[in-house]
Order: structure tokens, then sequence, then C-alpha cells
């Protein structure tokens, strides 16, 4: 009998694992809640009309209907039996002899969970389609409302977190009220419109060179868009929001507050806390072994966001991407290897550098020995998630968005949906 290797989750990591294995002499079983790969690094993109849902998403079956050794399920797991290797399910029960673990992160308001309904975070499609149609029915509403202290309310946008999420994101929504929406309202001027970055930190993208932070603030504010640095949010609520700037507190009318200020581990990080004994950080990611595994259990690998590796620098590795992907890749490795007896070396990521786009012609990129700016930066941006993308068809279509959007200004995708569509008032 075949081992079976049981992988929860279709993100990066997991994608990756499953095709690692497509010729080894193993059975895959990949699980996960969506049915879809989702490229989260252009969720932003979604969420400001760029984009559609369907640009960035690629079924899972057809992503490995190839792999004659793989099937997908689409299941949600509740609970880990450790001892007789099974995933209790919401439906069932999964056997396993392998697990990999590569269930992401999700938002975390660091205490303060009642802020959720204010300022909506951004890892879903739902998310995206949310926070869109938040955005859209502003500009909406400030059209129809008569108080001019309001109708400020109504065009305030307000950002907290300025890592590379919020950068793109009020690069965006810049974009939006000065070029997309220019002229399409009789009422306002979407140009108008207030953007602020909020940052606890004492610049944008903490985690690029401090020139790079420089010249993205540079950029941001050439679409309108003022930074607070070193500003720490207090309150959060349907009106605006509290910070405190230099000791002093001070309030913002903002009435579309977005999240991108941090994340914390999903709930199986806490199963396996529970049901392992896998020590966990701050935020609930599985702090693992050199190889990726739970200490004291071979059988489990964690990747991904989900997986604290300090192995490498003696700093966690970011939630990146291309993290995901490479460890993906050497868990499946370290697998076959298994099979054969023998024993892979630690992991060891290579950092192919950071990229941060701030809107039309501008992005940072910091690649360790060569570190640019501008139009190069963006060239390179553009071209590295195309590549990323997952399937040949999601890449012509973003191709041709990305270009009519150049070319025109026009985000095709400017949908209002769901019940704010038409309970959103002045």
């Amino acid at each position: 009998m075949r081992l079976h290797v049981v992988i929860v989750g279709g993100g990066f990591g997991g994608l990756n694992a499953a095709k690692g294995l497509s010729d080894e002499a193993v059975e895959v079983t990949l699980i996960d809640r969506r049915n879809f790969h989702l490229f989260q690094p252009l969720l932003y993109q979604v969420a400001t009309g760029g984009l559609s849902p369907g640009d960035i998403t690629a079924p899972l079956r057809r992503v490995l209907r190839r792999q004659k050794n793989t099937r997908v399920l689409l299941a949600e797991v509740v609970g880990i039996d450790v001892d007789g290797r099974r995933l209790i399910l919401s439906d069932g029960v999964l056997p396993y002899g392998i697990l990999v673990v590569a269930a992401g992160v999700r938002h975390h308001y660091f205490g303060n969970d009642q802020w959720e309904p204010f300022a909506p975070g951004l890892k879903t499609v739902e998310d995206a389609t949310e926070m869109r149609s938040r955005i859209l029915s502003a500009f909406e509403a400030a059209e129809r409302e008569q108080d001019p202290g309001r109708r400020r309310a109504w065009l305030t946008f307000l950002i907290i977190g300025a890592g590379p999420t919020g950068v793109e994101l009020a690069g965006a929504l810049g974009e939006i009220s000065s070029d997309t929406l220019r002229g399409d309202f009789r009422a306002i001027r979407p140009e108008e419109a207030r953007i602020f970055l909020v940052e606890g930190m004492d610049r944008v993208l903490p985690t690029f060179p401090p020139e790079l932070s420089a010249k993205a603030e540079a950029a941001l504010l050439g679409h309108r868009v003022r930074s607070l640095t070193s500003t720490r949010v207090t309150a959060v609520d349907e009106e605006g929001v509290t910070v405190v700037r230099g000791g002093k507190p001070e309030r913002i009318a903002a009435r579309t507050v977005l999240w991108a200020a941090g994340v914390r581990a999903s709930v199986l990080g806490g199963l396996l806390a529970e049901r392992a004994g896998a020590p966990l950080d701050a935020v609930g990611r599985v702090i693992v072994e050199p190889d990726l595994t739970v200490p004291a259990h071979p059988e489990i690998f964690v990747i991904g966001d989900l997986a604290h590796y300090v192995h490498q620098t003696g700093k966690p590795l970011p939630g990146l991407a291309p993290v995901a992907m490479q460890q993906g890749r050497y868990a499946a490795r370290a697998i076959a290897g298994r099979l054969r007896g023998e024993k892979p070396p630690p992991f060891h990521y290579f950092d192919k550098g950071s990229l941060a786009t701030i809107g039309r012609h501008h992005a940072v990129a910091d690649f360790g020995f060569l570190r640019a700016s501008g139009f190069l930066a963006w060239i390179l941006w553009l071209f590295v998630h195309l590549m990323y993308l997952v399937g040949f068809q999601n890449r012509i279509l973003v191709f041709v968005q990305w270009a009519f959007l150049y070319f025109t200004r026009n985000r095709g995708a400017r949908l209002i949906t769901g019940e704010r569509a038409t309970t959103r008032g002045g």
C-alpha cells in the first residue's frame, strides 16, 4: 500500500507540495475549503476594480488534473487525531501517513476584534469584493450627501498598515480618485478625496531599505496619499478612527477604513499545539524544526505563512509567496527522500527579493544586490507577478486587463455587489 500524503491548503505552499509529488510513488490528497487557488498578492487589484476575481483564481482540480496520484477534496478540517494519524473533517475523517499543513493566516486586530466590521482586511475573494463595494459606495454616498462635513468624511479613506498591501492599496485608491472616476460625478470631484496611510513604525514599507521607503512615500504623495507614520490606532468605529501621534490623540472622520496591519495564524496552529504539542509564536504560527516538521512529530510538516522558521537567519521568514512555494517544494523533496531512506538537509530559503508597486509607473524593488525604484521596478513587478500566476489563461487575462488599464486608465471591474449596492446611502 502506497504512502498517503494529505495536504491541507491549496495556496502557494500546498499547491507546490502537491506538484512536487506528482511523479512519486505516493497517494496525495489535497484538502481545501475552497475549490480554487487564489493569487493573494493581487487581491488588492480586485478590491480596487482593476481585476475580477476570476482573473486571479484557478480551479484546483484543473491545476492538478494531470496528476494521476492526486485527488482534491472540498472539505474543512476541524480536528486532528495525531496518535491515530487521522484528520477530523466537518463531515467525516481522513487517514494520513504524512500530513502537510499549509493553512495560512487570517486577519489580526491585536486584541481589538470589534474593529473588524468597520475595518475589513484582505485575505479572501469575499474580502476583496466587500472592500471594492465599500470604496465605490463611498463615492456614491458622497454624491448624494448635502452636508459638507459628512461629504468630506465619505471622501476620506484611511488604510491601517503601510506594508506592501497597504501601500499598494493606497496607490490604487489614489489612481481611482484622480484618474478612474474623474468626471463621472456631478456633485463631487473624486480627485479631492483624502487618502491616509497609517503606520506605527517610523516609515512606510518598514521591511524595505530606508531609501526605498523614502521613494515609495514620495510616489504616494504624487497619488495624493498622506502617510501618517509613528502613529498608533486606538479606536475604530463607523464614523472614523482615533489615532495617537506624538503622544496626542487625534480624530479622523473617515467612513471607509481598510485594514492591512497584521495577521494571525489559522486555527489549525492551535489544533497542532493542542493535539501534537507544537510550540507556537505570539501570533499562533507553529515553530518548526529545520526540516519544517513539528517537534517530535516528523510525520507532520507545516509550511507557508503558518510556519515560524528561524533556523536560517535567527529571524522568522516573511509571509511571502516565494517562501511558501519553496517550502512546498522542499516538503515534497523531503517526503520523496524518505521513501528512499534519505535524510534531507535543513530547509534553506533563497531570497529572490521584495517588490511593491505604488500605482501607475511606480514601484520599489529590493533584490539585495540591486535596488531599484520608479518605472524599471514597476516593469519588474509586472513581470514577476505575471510569472507567479497559476495557469497560462490567467496570465493572458491579467496581461490584457493591465494593458487596458494602462492605456485607458479605466478599471473595468467597478462593481458594487451584495447588500451594500442598495442599502448604503448618504
